[in-house]
């Protein structure tokens, strides 16, 4: 997970994960970390973000099938622009405690595809107050289950906690969500108020 200060009352929030586990996966979400926030800098938005970090990917021993999302939140306008790469989508919860996922702009892991191809981008309203949840999978996969089940989890308890502070509420989540001791995944939470 990453963030990144832009000029303008602008900032990215990201989230990665990679395949496997231990010293060679956490080096490599490493690189892909630094990668990508270089590239948040570098290009504009957060699809050119992530094309510019799967040409990378390719070059990394382990980086393959690696998955990210990126969200720029501007401030001055409140709008959230995302595009991901092959990672489950983030929420934003409103202050009524609605929830709409950031699932129009989903394109295949980094370094899925042989060729480069233009990933996609979308953007969404926010209302001052909102909170936007980015995560891995391992918040919301559960063995035997589909995975719109977890979605609809996590959406659901989000709703249920709404109003609380980032850091309750990610405290709050992951005891509801049955992860709070730990999971058989490694877990990412990043909970914002925009």
């Amino acid at each position: 997970y990453d963030t990144v200060d832009l000029a303008e009352g602008r900032f990215t929030v990201a989230v990665g994960d990679v395949v496997g586990h231990g010293l060679e996966a956490a080096t490599v979400m490493g690189m892909l970390r630094s990668a990508l926030s270089a590239a948040s800098r570098a290009v504009a938005g957060p699809a050119g973000a992530l094309e510019v970090l799967g040409m990378y990917a390719r070059s990394v021993d382990g980086a393959l099938a690696a998955t990210a999302v990126s969200v720029l939140v501007d401030t001055r306008s409140h709008l959230l622009v995302y595009s991901s790469a092959g990672h489950p989508p983030p929420v934003l919860l409103h202050a009524d405690g609605t929830c709409e996922l950031l699932d129009q702009a989903t394109d295949p892991p980094l370094g899925a595809r042989p060729e480069h191809v233009p990933r996609p981008q979308a953007g969404m309203p926010y209302h001052p107050g909102d909170t936007l949840v980015l995560y891995t999978d391992g918040l919301i996969e559960r063995r035997d289950e589909d995975i719109d089940t977890g979605l609809d989890r996590l959406t659901t308890a989000l709703g249920d906690l709404v109003g609380r502070e980032p850091d309750q509420l990610a405290d709050a989540l992951l005891a509801r969500l049955g992860v709070a001791s730990g999971a058989r995944d490694d877990i990412a939470l990043v909970i914002v108020r925009v």
